[in-house]
């Protein structure tokens, strides 16, 4: 709030809500006090009215592990028991990663609240204060589920072995345990049922506590079925006088193979979680700091901006910093994806846990902790996986209502069968029993998981893979987005071109090239213009010694003046020579050569007399033509936005085979053009350096700051390039298509293997080929449905660009 009239349209947007009574907003505190009916408004809505009024609120963020979670019915519990509470403004729970994402007002709600809403609603915290640890949490949470399934599968197994052998083999006889075969099945299976199966029935009960149904409820009920009427058969069998078979092996089996599928789902799921296990994995553990002139090993958290430490060949970078002394090549590949090392001297930035690869270096602090490039990087493609994809809202519709659904179906199909269709069709007195297996296999056969991790499983591999190769997706929306984009704006300087003007023709006349340039970088020393830098570093590279220059004379719009080795330097445009009257009639030829092909011609005289013509020029990058062409192939029209002038913009864009472009565009103007691309129709993509094109990124579908180094928490931009390569753009949008088509297989196999063994378990096929499926291999279905869901989306992981960059040494 800047003034008075904040805090009416403050209190304006409060009061315009029904319920509230009164609102107080303070500008020195910043502070609004509203008093509300709570039954006809939440505070989330005043929240809302702050924000559309355009003024921000409090709001932290926070980011919890949770265990438990079976299903998409879990997320839909914890979101709904977190927005169930005062000040929480937003929820997303990733059923994937496994964690929730919270935003809140601190002075409404404590995260010890938010905490004991999760716990309320039936699931675990994870009190994690690192990745690792909570890493090792989820590790050991594995193991026991394993020590679990070890345990049910060594009684499970036994259970259907000695079945077969009492039905078909007469082991009860042998055994000498005739008439007692029920009780000794009772008792292998009860364990399996009360101990194993335990988390289902718990589950269960916070599931019905919370009016909703999970995966857990059809395993509860479905093996609870097959085992309590198994225990009717065998305590009380004068209540089922027409069927004396038990089904303790299938209510065991049941239990076992989800078990099984669980573990399998982890373990797949771990495998789509390697690329932010790998960004972990790079931090370095310890550094050496020298600390009064003597080497000490600490821990890297203990490391404080300033600090000198040591990075010995084979070493990793201990954090980001700069080289004080010592040159080497460092391997940063792992972070910014680029496969040649990168020579680093005295003055040069290291970035914390690349790897040194044969010199000492003596590196000084500048970020530590969780300001670091890395550790940004791995909060980045955190966020993208917790966050939710736009099509990720169709998966959570059909799942609000499935479970209900399947125990509706399940009970229909048992009352038909039992009441109409049994009798009809084959017989006898044993509809019940036929029924109840029905029933059953209904509730195992139905596979929600599947279609809750269809989305975010694909979502994990698709931006993990991006960050493996310098592509950071800031969201799951983004990631979805990239890939249907119609058009892409690419700024011309710093994203098509290379953004530092280079020397690229020099005319001698009656002198040689070497002494105007020398003369020329003379004078040009003491500009700060971009032209001029672009000569004087030309001189310094081509080894020249640029010789002191004297009455150092800036010329607005024109040029420069200064007195080099007692002569009289002039170095500008026409405007320049004409005014201290050189005649340039002599070179008129080259300059309008060096000005049709993209150059800006700066003319040189010594004492009056016209010595030499220099074209400087922002080079094209060597992969910007193949990138652009790749984008075209892909169906994307791409179009350059720039603010030179239309002659300098036409030769760029022919450069690089761009038939569209806009040129002499400023820079408030940018986002402009970008909104009426969209009007026309179709997504739009901007392509930008994220500072100068920072309102046009916000405006576009998806805004992609190119080249912004190891400064990747740059607010602006939907996905941050590390590199100042077109070819990321490509990959960006390749990686985008193809991740959508995982999701778009995933959603296909879950609702297509819903759809089919639903039906099927229901016993459609029963009157036509005599097939009813056993629960026991509709459990097995069950289990393996979800993994292949998993398994479909980590095959994301073999993605390489199918547009390489060319080696750099070649």
């Amino acid at each position: 709030m800047t003034c008075a009239s904040c805090v009416g349209i403050v209190e304006e947007a409060i009061r315009a809500l029904p319920g509230v009574r009164s609102a107080t907003v303070n500008m020195a505190t910043e502070k609004a006090r509203v008093e509300y009916d709570p039954s006809q408004v939440e505070p989330r809505k005043i929240l809302e009215a702050i924000q559309e009024a355009g003024y921000e609120i409090a709001v932290d963020q926070v980011t919890f592990g949770i265990k438990g979670m079976v299903c998409a019915s879990c997320v839909g519990i914890i979101e709904e028991s977190l927005l169930a509470v005062d000040g929480v403004f937003s929820a997303t729970v990733n059923l994937a990663t496994e964690k929730a994402t919270v935003r809140y007002n601190p002075e409404l709600v404590t995260v010890e609240v938010l905490k004991a809403a999760i716990v309320g609603a039936g699931y675990e915290v994870i009190e994690a204060e690192t990745l690792d640890t909570e890493m090792a949490e989820r590790e050991r949470e594995q193991r026991r589920q394993f020590a679990l399934l070890v345990f049910s599968l060594a009684l499970s197994i036994p259970i259907m072995v000695l079945m077969i052998g009492f039905d078909f083999f007469g082991w009860a006889e042998v055994l000498g345990i005739t008439g007692y075969e029920g009780y000794v099945l009772f008792i292998m299976a009860t364990p399996v049922q009360f101990i194993a199966g335990h988390q289902f029935y718990v589950g269960t009960y916070y599931a019905l506590r919370n009016r909703r149904a999970n995966m857990d409820t059809l395993i509860a009920m479905g093996s609870s079925a097959a085992y309590f009427y198994s225990v009717v058969v065998v305590f009380l069998p004068s209540l089922i006088p027409f069927h004396h078979h038990t089904y303790f092996d299938t209510s065991a089996m049941i239990i076992s193979l989800i078990l099984f599928g669980k573990y399998l789902e982890a373990k797949a799921k771990g495998r789509t979680s390697q690329a932010i296990r790998k960004l972990i994995g790079l931090q370095a553990r310890t550094a050496r700091v020298v600390r009064d002139g003597v080497e000490v090993e600490v821990p890297v958290d203990l490391l404080k901006v300033d600090d000198l430490f040591v990075v010995r060949p084979g070493e990793k970078v201990a954090t980001d910093g700069m080289v004080e002394d010592g040159s080497s090549a460092v391997d940063e590949s792992m972070i910014t994806g680029e496969s040649i090392p990168v020579e680093k001297a005295v003055g040069s930035s290291v970035i914390g846990g690349s790897i040194n690869k044969n010199g000492m270096l003596r590196v000084r602090a500048s970020k530590v902790g969780k300001d670091t490039a890395l550790a940004q990087i791995i909060r980045l493609v955190e966020d993208a996986q917790a966050s939710k994809a736009p099509i990720q809202r169709y998966a959570d519709n059909v799942s609000a209502w499935f479970v209900p659904a399947v125990i509706a179906i399940a009970s229909i199909a048992f009352l038909v069968w039992y009441l109409f269709a049994y009798g009809q069709l084959v017989g006898g007195e044993e509809g019940f029993v036929f029924s109840l297996i029905i029933f059953i296999s209904v509730l195992v056969i139905s596979c929600p998981c599947a279609l809750g991790l269809a989305t975010p499983t694909a979502i994990m591999v698709g931006s993990g893979k991006g960050a493996e190769h310098g592509i950071l997706f800031k969201s799951a929306e983004a990631l979805e987005i990239t890939g249907k984009v119609h058009t892409v704006v690419l700024d011309k300087t710093g994203t098509i071109t290379k953004g530092e003007p280079e020397v690229t023709a020099l005319v001698a006349l009656g002198r040689s090239e070497t002494d105007i340039l020398r003369l020329a970088a003379a004078a040009e020393k003491g500009s700060e213009h971009p032209l001029a830098e672009a000569i004087v570093r030309r001189a310094v590279r081509d080894g020249i010694e640029v010789p002191e220059a004297k009455g150092f004379e800036a010329v607005p719009g024109q040029g420069v003046r200064a007195t080099v080795d007692d002569s009289v330097v002039l170095i500008g445009n026409r405007k320049l020579m004409d005014a201290n009257g050189v005649d340039v009639f002599s070179a008129e030829t080259r300059l309008q050569e060096m000005e049709s092909g993209g150059n800006t011609a700066m003319l040189l005289s010594i004492d009056g007399r016209l010595a030499g013509v220099i074209g400087v020029a922002d080079v094209v990058k060597e992969t910007s033509r193949e990138a652009i062409a790749e984008l075209r192939k892909m169906g994307i029209e791409v179009i350059m936005l720039t603010g030179d002038n239309p002659r300098t913009a036409k030769v760029i864009a022919s450069q690089v085979g761009i038939d569209k472009y806009i040129a002499e565009v400023l820079p408030e103007n940018k986002a402009k053009e970008v909104s009426r691309l969209q009007g026309e129709g179709g997504k739009v993509a901007m392509v930008g350096d994220g500072v100068n094109d920072a309102p046009a990124l916000a405006q576009a579908d998806v805004g992609i700051a190119i080249g912004s180094g190891t400064d990747v928490a740059m607010e602006t931009g939907d996905i941050v390039l590390i590199k100042s390569d077109l070819i990321d753009v490509v990959a960006a949008v390749q990686l985008s298509r193809r991740t959508m088509s995982k999701i778009r297989q995933n959603l296909f196999w879950a609702l297509g293997y819903n759809s089919a063994g639903i039906p099927i378990a229901a016993g459609v096929l029963y009157p036509f080929l005599g097939v009813l499926l056993n629960p026991i291999v509709a459990a097995g279905a069950m289990a393996l449905s979800s993994v292949s869901v998993v398994t479909n989306a980590a095959l994301l992981k073999r993605y390489t660009p199918e547009i390489k960059r060319k080696d750099k040494r070649s």
